[in-house]
């Protein structure tokens, strides 16, 4: 009932909220369109194919094809063996998903929202990231943990918390935020792949979004590498690096800036942790200014980490202080106007890039 609840929330905001997808993308051949949702069920639908040990678990993820319809038409073509539906409670299937990697299967558990991930957070971290170093190496646990993340439409401050700093702070994890098709498709191929728990945050916002995608992406032996940050644009002036649905907001930023003469390269940073260091300060050196866009809470949040980061080792290419744009320090409004303030928007990030280019700011 909470998923047909929230997809009839989710698809009256959408008709609110203007698409933040820009032209300026360096895909390679891209001749097609792909929602992000169709990515994801395609990556799903491919691993589950070709490999028996991969399945599927969460809430409505089978006879309701999926809160966000996300697993539609898999539990016709895999059966309940290998799409389970569950009841509410994630403290219980995320421990019985954890302890069945364990024992050399693949599950694939879906959070019908993150928040919810802290009823079985026990089981996340204590569990699934952990016990790879305490055997000693001896028991792998290659799960996933997908769902949506961060701040939806106004669903409140309980649904729209953004977790990437929270599980990217812990040793043992993997931490992804896909923005666009191609990130869905390669990254979520690399996650089942991987012999170690991740973490797949997505954006439930960004759904119903298509996003342009090449002949190679469509292929079915298409992967993305973890720990590998994208340059969607090249530029010279200003760095500005950003995740998930911020992609896409800085990609406008950067079509604003470029009208007043301000080349910015813009870095989706597609993993979390591990996180690409070395790309974000190659890119800095070249710019020699920063600016790190988020939703989460600006308090030891992911542009924090990049930012100590570029002090630590690019600290002499700085030509200006660094600029973090993130979440208002304070839990999520319900009201629309109150919530739109509480999230960066593109101006946010034309003016933070502005001053770092000393600028002035209207």
């Amino acid at each position: 009932m909470l998923g047909i609840v929230r997809q009839k929330m989710l698809e009256q905001s959408l008709k609110k909220i203007p698409p933040a997808v820009s032209v300026l993308r360096s895909y390679s051949s891209a001749a097609k369109q792909m929602t992000i949702r169709d990515a994801l069920n395609s990556a799903l639908d491919e691993e589950m194919s070709a490999d028996s040990k991969v399945f599927l678990m969460g809430e409505e993820v089978g006879e309701y094809q999926g809160a966000y319809k996300i697993t539609k038409g898999l539990l016709d073509k895999y059966g309940p063996e290998r799409v389970l539906d569950t009841p509410i409670t994630e403290a219980g299937f995320t421990g019985v998903a954890v302890g069945a990697a364990y024992y050399g299967v693949k599950p694939v558990v879906e959070f019908m929202t993150f928040n919810f991930s802290m009823q079985a957070i026990d089981h996340i971290i204590n569990s699934a990231a952990k016990t790879n170093y305490m055997s000693s190496g001896q028991i792998s646990v290659p799960i996933v943990f997908r769902g949506p993340n961060g701040a939806a439409a106004g669903v409140g401050a309980q649904h729209s918390q953004c977790y990437a700093a929270w599980y990217a702070s812990c040793p043992g994890l993997k931490v992804l935020a896909p923005y666009s098709s191609e990130d869905a498709r390669g990254l979520l191929k690399a996650a089942i792949r991987d012999p170690d728990p991740v973490v797949f945050l997505e954006n439930e916002l960004l759904y119903g979004e298509s996003f342009p995608v090449s002949d190679e992406v469509l292929d079915s032996s298409f992967c993305l590498p973890i720990g590998k940050a994208k340059i969607e644009r090249k530029g010279k002036d200003v760095t500005i690096a950003a995740y998930s649905k911020m992609v896409g907001y800085a990609l406008k930023a950067a079509e604003t800036l470029e009208k007043d003469g301000i080349d910015a390269e813009v870095i989706n940073l597609r993993s979390i942790r591990p996180l690409d260091r070395s790309m974000i300060n190659a890119s800095v050196r070249k710019t020699s200014r920063l600016v790190t866009v988020e939703e989460a809470f600006p308090q030891h949040g992911v542009g924090a980490e990049i930012c100590v980061s570029i002090v630590e080792e690019s600290f002499a290419y700085l030509d200006a202080p660094v600029e973090r744009i993130a979440g208002a320090d304070v839990p999520m409004p319900y009201a629309a106007n109150l919530e739109r303030m509480a999230v960066p928007q593109v101006e946010d990030i034309v003016r933070a890039a502005k001053r770092t280019c000393y600028r002035s700011v209207s």
